[in-house]
């Protein structure tokens, strides 16, 4: 049963959470061209955070089974799996939709635009390195004695 669910949870993580990566990385060149890929990224992002709550429900079943679950990596993972699916659903999410509807308020809605840009492009770069470092932990295990 362990392998299955980790194998399930491992294919949740390169099949949901790769392609919002990539999207969230696209997203913020296709909006400063005001081109309708960014409503194409948008969407993936959106449909893809929906299914993204598998990777960690699957990832504390897999966790359950091998009793790691107070490993101090399986902690600072989760953690940093937290604040990654805070800063998609609290910030890049609305930072496109944002662009997207050119809620941007009054006066220089090009400047206003690029500044949202360049800062969704930061958090998006937040966000994959958070990813980065969870796989990095999942991979290495400090402290495990699961074996290598």
């Amino acid at each position: 049963m362990t392998k299955l669910l980790l194998s399930v949870h491992v294919l949740a993580a390169i099949l949901v959470v790769g392609p919002i990566t990539v999207a969230a990385s696209l997203f913020p060149r296709y909006a400063r061209q005001a081109s309708p890929v960014a409503a194409l990224l948008h969407r993936i992002c959106r449909g893809y955070a929906v299914a993204g709550v598998a990777v960690p429900v699957f990832g504390l079943a897999t966790a359950l089974q091998l009793g790691v679950l107070t490993d101090a990596w399986l902690l600072t993972s989760l953690a940093l799996t937290a604040i990654a699916a805070a800063v998609l659903a609290l910030a890049i999410l609305p930072g496109q939709r944002l662009l997207l509807t050119g809620g941007e308020g009054d006066g220089d809605t090009t400047g206003a635009s690029r500044a949202t840009a360049s800062r969704l492009a930061m958090l998006t770069g937040v966000f994959n390195i958070l990813w980065a470092v969870v796989v990095v932990l999942m991979i290495v295990r400090p402290g495990s004695t699961t074996g290598a």
